[in-house]
């Protein structure tokens, strides 16, 4: 372990905007946020060799330079599950198994001296590098859950790696206890939100994640609360207690407007298109699912939000 640092789309969707009561809207006039705000003080990111590790580990810098936090660049190096490629080592050599090893040690290596590098960029914000030879999931979820925010890189896209990866947010997000915040597998993102939109149903899963996106959301312009019901749906739409929420969101110096969809179209869908309307630069939401040993079941607004996503998603179970 080494510790760097100063210190060592087209929808059919009926939408209404909603405001709390004047009493209850937070003053224009905001507090420091820089002093007010809670900050994630470690933020963990996923190491691969895949070409969208680059752009994931500047996400985690940034964000870390804005929240004063501490890096950790979790290394898993592939021991117990990688795919070696057939040209790199002789199946005839007497000691195939010990030379995969020393591969698989070579190329983390190589991995880990491309963050230290990339780090440099950022010299106020203190990093680490961890390897570890454990199974990926499960390191994830161990070395998280010492950790405020774990950040992982979208599935699919076409991204190239040897090591395993299909399942992996979803499986790391039902059992970490933590955030996670998955970079979409292309474009750029600003790592400072500025428009945040919240998926709200009144689930312990959305509660969850309202709570740990504080951070973020203090520090937005615009929060939006969305609530979504299908077509027919509005009508048993449950009240979302505005002035309660409203006045807990502005405690924390959080002002907050609701955005009633009621969609002609699969929810996700409307979703998604209504991100695209609002500008919006992250979205907040529970992460519904289960699992079953090692299978594990997400709920189809959260698969099919992982596949689709178009920024950033900050995600908690």
């Amino acid at each position: 372990m080494q510790i760097n640092g100063p210190a060592a789309g087209v929808a059919s969707i009926h939408s209404g905007m909603q405001h709390a009561p004047p009493a209850l809207v937070a003053r224009q006039c905001r507090p420091d946020k820089g002093r007010t705000a809670v900050s994630y003080k470690t933020i963990l990111v996923h190491l691969d060799n895949s070409s969208r590790c680059t752009p994931r580990i500047a996400f985690a810098a940034a964000l870390a330079k804005e929240h004063g936090a501490h890096v950790v660049g979790l290394l898993p190096t592939g021991l117990y599950e990688s795919t070696i490629p057939a040209e790199l080592i002789d199946p005839r050599a007497g000691e195939f198994i010990v030379e995969s090893a020393a591969y698989l040690r070579r190329r983390a290596e190589g991995i880990a001296e491309t963050f230290r590098t990339q780090m440099q960029a950022w010299p106020s914000v203190p990093f680490e590098v961890r390897q570890v030879d454990g199974l990926t999931i499960d390191a994830l979820i161990d070395h998280g859950r010492a950790s405020d925010l774990v950040v992982l890189g979208q599935e699919g896209g076409g991204i190239r790696t040897d090591t395993p990866s299909y399942g992996l947010v979803g499986a790391v997000m039902l059992g970490l206890g933590r955030p996670v915040l998955v970079v979409p597998h292309a474009g750029e993102f600003e790592a400072v939100p500025r428009r945040i939109a919240v998926a709200w149903n009144h689930s312990r899963e959305a509660a969850v994640a309202l709570n740990a996106a504080l951070p973020i959301l203090a520090r937005a312009d615009r929060v939006t609360l969305i609530r979504l019901a299908g077509k027919g749906e509005e009508a048993g739409m449950r009240p979302l207690l505005e002035p309660h929420l409203a006045g807990w969101l502005r405690r924390h110096g959080i002002p907050a407007t609701v955005d009633d969809l009621v969609c002609e179209i699969p929810k996700p869908q409307a979703l998604l298109s209504r991100l695209f309307d609002l500008q919006v630069d992250t979205l907040v939401m529970g992460g519904y699912g289960h699992s079953r040993v090692r299978e594990m079941v997400l709920g189809g607004m959260t698969r099919e939000i992982l596949q689709h996503m178009t920024v950033p998603v900050l995600m908690a179970h």
